[in-house]
């Protein structure tokens, strides 16, 4: 397999970026990274009048963001060290088919402060959105030549994606710093905040964003390859029900829901296709002759040399399910069998068909449902957790007390967003049922403290403000 992580590697000589300089953007600086401002950075702070001098300018910026999650090799991307990977490496999704040390920390739970990939492609890759986002807001607010609608709808999607790589970043490491600003030497010193602070900025940051954005695809041509506000309203129903806030999570998700601009795909076959109906918000590809980084990545045909899906997941569908039939597919290896995510059924290539998936419509429903059984609503919840399985082909079920409901939507989750950005690693965290199914899995090596992953090391040595998180 060959592993795409020039951006990356690039990003990673600068030795934490986030905290000691005030580029604006990385893709800027180095050759192979896509560029969309072709301009010098200031080195000290954003100079709007130099980067923001029309509409132009800021779509480019903005788009600068997506072209580089798309197309490095971590956190959102879907690629071989993206969180799709390693998260479904540290719960119990995948198979680690590669000699890795780094790896091995993820499938094994025992990650070292000092993991490349946690480095780099986790808290150094989700820092640096920040970062840009920061950038980016900055910027609008020095520049006078952008119109009204621009202006709005940048901002909303700069405030978004500040939002979304928190909600990452404080669910796989707990207390993070909280970065709002471009000023390096404030940032050079920043203390971890508490999770609870990081998700005050989160909501506050969603509801603007929700505000700002448009309400449909027009600004895009009809493709949903940015965020609008029904992005920001499907991540805060997410947001709120981790919080356990399950009113508002009831409402942010039946919002979505009720907005008209979304459906359920019938076809399960057709649900990770450009613009499908289902599709919140996707990126859409930037590197040549290239589908989905996860379609590259996922889909085998040979031997497993990163990752296959793990025999407890392969089981765990329920006799008929259509996802098992539509979303799994196996090859056969000298008599060895190896079952793979076909979600995405482009290698690569093009003409582009496909691209990755980062919100869906299926999603809300799912928290609807857990968010009314948690109020003992338990038709309702019923109703939308069955509107899923119906898709599924499954039957539908009755269910009439919180434990069996709660198992159901775990269980339903588990079979929907398998290999879909952490889905189930971060379930498995949120509802505390981690020590439960995973301590059987991962024995000997399990601990509870392994909900969190450690601190880079060296951003400790570097910011001597922070702290590591218990067990490591």
């Amino acid at each position: 397999m060959h592993l795409k992580f020039p951006c990356i590697q690039a990003i990673r000589s600068l030795n934490n970026i986030v905290f000691k300089t005030s580029f604006i953007f990385i893709i800027i600086l180095f050759p192979g990274c896509d560029k969309f401002i072709s301009i010098p950075s200031p080195k000290t702070q954003l100079s709007s009048s130099l980067v923001f001098k029309n509409d132009a300018d800021a779509i480019s910026a903005i788009s600068g963001i997506y072209s580089s999650m798309n197309s490095s090799n971590g956190f959102l991307s879907g690629g071989a060290a993206g969180i799709n990977i390693l998260c479904g490496l540290s719960a119990d999704e995948l198979n680690l088919n590669l000699t890795s040390p780094d790896y091995n920390g993820f499938f094994k739970n025992s990650i070292s402060p000092n993991n490349g990939l946690l480095e780099s492609n986790l808290w150094g890759e989700g820092y640096k959105y920040v970062y840009d986002a920061n950038s980016i807001i900055a910027g609008l607010t020095q520049s006078n030549t952008i119109s009204e609608t621009t202006r709005n709808q940048i901002l909303g999607e700069a405030k978004f994606i500040r939002a979304l790589c928190y909600f990452y970043l404080t669910n796989l490491f707990g207390d993070v710093p909280l970065i709002t600003t471009t000023d390096y030497q404030t940032n050079a010193i920043a203390k971890r905040a508490s999770s609870s602070s990081v998700y005050q900025q989160i909501i506050l940051d969603l509801k603007e964003s929700a505000q700002l954005m448009s309400d449909n695809f027009s600004f895009t041509g009809g493709e949903k390859i940015r965020p609008n506000k029904w992005a920001a309203e499907a991540l805060l129903a997410r947001v709120y029900l981790y919080q356990g806030n399950w009113a508002a999570a009831e409402n942010s998700a039946g919002y979505v829901i009720d907005s008209s601009g979304y459906a359920l795909e019938n076809d399960l076959s057709a649900v990770f296709l450009k613009n499908s109906v289902e599709a919140i918000w996707q990126l859409q590809p930037v590197l040549p002759n290239m589908n989905t980084n996860d379609g590259f990545v996922f889909i085998l045909t040979a031997a497993p040399t990163l990752v296959s899906l793990s025999l407890p997941l392969v089981q765990a569908f329920e006799p008929g399910d259509q996802r098992k039939i539509n979303w799994l597919d196996s090859i056969s290896v000298s008599g060895s069998s190896y079952y793979y995510p076909f979600k995405y059924k482009v290698i690569s290539g093009t003409p582009v068909t496909e691209y990755s998936m980062i919100l869906r419509l299926a999603e809300q429903y799912l928290i609807r449902s857990e968010a009314r059984a948690q109020q003992a609503n338990f038709t309702g919840a019923t109703v939308d957790l069955n509107i899923i399985r119906n898709r599924a082909g499954l039957a539908a079920l009755i269910l009439t007390d919180l434990s069996s409901t709660l198992l159901a939507i775990e269980q339903e989750r588990r079979s929907e967003f398998f290999t879909e950005l952490g889905h189930r690693w971060l379930d498995l965290k949120r509802t505390h049922r981690a020590d439960v199914v995973l301590g059987p899995i991962k024995a000997p090596d399990w601990q509870s403290s392994d909900t969190l992953y450690p601190i880079p090391q060296s951003e400790i040595i570097t910011d001597k403000s922070l702290t590591q998180n218990t067990g490591y």
